[in-house]
């Protein structure tokens, strides 16, 4: 994607389709893992029998079903496109297998646009990332760092909390969480689809660098995992400041 683009345009000039037909994955969900349920997805939607799956549903429920059986016919169920299959998939997620919780949501969750793009008679687009979204936008994990190895002050602490805010609220984004580790500064954020991010977060470091410039202009920012202290320090200790991509 080019430094001046957003997801939302691009999504539009490859499907055409506008923001009430996104589909935001809300959930924080392992990558890993949805890369496994979608690959398992589109092997049961071969020569699927939705009869048969309806009848096989309540199965879902049974305490002596294996798991790796459970994911399966979660599966199935989502691929068919009947209320009875959301209802059961709905039912389950009251009280799912903990160690199923998050196939079950995306088993739910694709089912429901099934329904909705058959009922609507509207194509639909599923987006996912490994640290799900709220509404329409994407969550990120964004990191700041500062131009020495010095700690931030108190001060410097605040102004990137407020300058990060204020910026943030003019693009209808907002932060989750912020933490402070050295010269480290992390934000968990909820983005719109529409909004360049790099452009956004120029515009914070800027605003922050008004008083003081202690900010590198460079950022990292990911929508794939929070990043750990240690990671950080490894990405930073392999890349040139220069290389650091927004």
């Amino acid at each position: 994607m080019e430094e001046n683009e957003n997801i939302y345009e691009k999504i539009h000039e490859m499907f055409g389709i506008s923001p009430d037909k996104m589909n935001v994955l809300q959930e924080t969900i392992n990558i890993d893992l949805q890369i496994e349920y979608f690959e398992v997805s589109e092997q049961v939607k071969k020569d699927l029998d939705f009869k048969k799956v309806l009848e096989e549903a309540d199965n879902i429920f049974d305490p002596g079903m294996k798991m790796e059986n459970k994911k399966l016919l979660l599966s199935r169920i989502a691929s068919v496109d009947k209320v009875k299959a959301y209802r059961v998939l709905e039912k389950y997620m009251q009280d799912p297998d903990p160690a199923l919780r998050d196939w079950g949501t995306l088993a739910i969750q694709e089912n429901r646009m099934l329904l909705e793009s058959k009922l609507l008679d509207e194509n639909q687009i599923f987006i996912s990332t490994g640290l799900g979204g709220k509404g329409n936008k994407l969550r990120y994990f964004v990191v700041l760092m500062g131009r020495s190895n010095l700690t931030f002050n108190s001060t410097q602490k605040k102004i990137i909390t407020n300058e990060c805010n204020i910026t943030l609220k003019k693009y209808d984004a907002e932060i989750e969480e912020i933490n402070f580790h050295g010269h480290i500064a992390t934000l968990m954020t909820v983005i719109p689809m529409n909004v360049t991010i790099k452009h956004l977060f120029d515009e914070a470091i800027n605003e922050c660098n008004f008083y003081g410039n202690f900010l590198v202009p460079n950022f990292i920012i990911t929508n794939v995992k929070v990043l750990q202290f240690e990671e950080i320090i490894d990405f930073l200790n392999k890349h040139k400041e220069g290389k650091l991509q927004g």
